[in-house]
């Protein structure tokens, strides 16, 4: 249900970005799986909803999409020079399994503060691992500098039209194998997902609903999307840590989410744990805490009378910490 205000023009750049990136892709990465909840739909009283299996990628999570989207795309010159990221888990992780499979040298900038089983994911997938900054901000800025002193190329997250492409290729299997989708409910972090998404689904079939979950500790889509731009907002510690922190202010993702996006949901801690934990006792599902959150929207929705009947949930991926697994299991209703 795309508003009527969005150019055709600007939908159709997005839109065409987003196939260009499935023809990237192809013979890279599979489809992951589309299959129902029907466990979730009992816990609701509902319908099962449809869940898209992100969590099957080989790195466990959706950024392999942007992040092979991203490194298809470079030339042979820009492959050479190899590329550099920041994260402090999924996206690192994605660009190292990119990498190794395209032969492309690899470098990850993470925080000090990251677990040393995080970094072991990474390193897993051949990337080399540098340590700095105390939060992923800082460590972003020293990528970007060592992407500007060596000649390598920065792989952002989100903020990139050939990542966000990457990403919305998850929009054209959803409605390959589920052609009477009515909606969608996807987290919200820094929109390269969600407005993916969005672009991919809005200009193929603009009756389904699109639904942006973010976690009330940390939204900032949320509130650029509110304010019309990108705006400073608190982050507090959340379960969804795919999820959280600040967005760039020139960031690519605002205006396909400002615009495709039909409705928002914010959702409490408390909520997101019941999602990662519906999740794994109604369908034997581990799950991290972005997909906790969009299973969170769609279990608010349905006990507000809101959702739909063919409604899809993107489950964004399984890289849960062990601690926060234990917590959230041993978390009872």
């Amino acid at each position: 249900m795309s508003s009527p205000e969005v150019e055709s023009g600007q939908l159709a750049l997005w839109a065409g970005a987003v196939d260009a990136a499935a023809a990237r892709l192809r013979g890279s990465l599979q489809p992951t799986p589309l299959r129902e909840g029907p466990g979730l739909g009992r816990l609701a009283g509902s319908s099962a909803p449809l869940l898209k299996l992100e969590n099957h990628q080989p790195t466990g999570s959706f950024k392999v999409r942007g992040a092979f989207s991203k490194l298809l795309s470079l030339g042979a010159d820009e492959r050479g020079r190899g590329v550099i990221a920041a994260s402090t888990g999924n996206h690192g992780a994605a660009t190292a399994f990119a990498g190794r499979a395209l032969g492309i040298e690899v470098q990850v900038v993470v925080p000090e503060t990251t677990p040393p089983d995080r970094v072991a994911a990474i390193e897993r997938f051949g990337a080399r691992v540098t340590r700095h900054g105390a939060e992923c901000g800082e460590s972003e800025a020293r990528a970007r500098e060592l992407a500007a002193s060596t000649g390598a190329v920065f792989v952002s997250p989100y903020n990139d039209p050939v990542v966000m492409a990457g990403q919305g290729t998850i929009g054209l299997e959803l409605l390959e194998a589920a052609p009477d989708l009515d909606a969608v409910y996807v987290a919200a972090g820094g929109g390269g997902l969600l407005g993916g998404v969005a672009a991919a689904i809005a200009s193929r079939r603009p009756g389904v609903e699109i639904v942006g979950v973010s976690p009330t500790a940390s939204c900032a889509l949320h509130r650029a999307v509110e304010a019309g731009r990108v705006v400073d907002v608190p982050h507090q510690p959340t379960l969804s840590l795919a999820t959280a922190g600040a967005m760039e202010a020139d960031s690519v993702t605002l205006q396909p989410c400002l615009q495709l996006v039909d409705r928002w949901l914010l959702v409490d801690e408390e909520r997101i744990a019941d999602g990662m934990r519906s999740l794994f006792e109604c369908e034997r599902m581990v799950v991290e805490g972005a997909a906790g959150l969009a299973a969170a929207g769609w279990l608010d929705d349905v006990r507000g009378g809101m959702a739909r009947d063919r409604a899809a949930i993107v489950v964004c991926g399984g890289n849960v910490d062990q601690a926060d697994l234990i917590a959230v299991l041993g978390g009872g209703r």
